[in-house]
């Protein structure tokens, strides 16, 4: 008998993560978390917190979700 995995948590699982809030050049929006590097292509928009208040910020601040590109269509 295979003796059962054990899932060893991240510290993204145990500790409360803060978020920030990034955006594109399409204006797209992305919750990330505040304590990574931020990524190629990605800027702060100047918010961080829990995830639930990012995505609240995203929600007041995103209302038409296409990207810049499509917009003008």
């Amino acid at each position: 008998m295979t003796p059962a995995r054990t899932h060893r948590p991240s510290p993204e699982d145990t500790v409360p993560t803060t978020h920030q809030v990034l955006v594109n050049h399409e204006g797209q929006y992305a919750l990330y978390p505040a304590t990574r590097e931020t990524p190629d292509g990605w800027t702060p928009a100047g918010f961080d917190g829990t995830e639930d208040e990012c995505a609240a910020f995203v929600d007041a601040h995103w209302p038409d979700t296409r990207p810049f590109s499509l917009r003008g269509a």
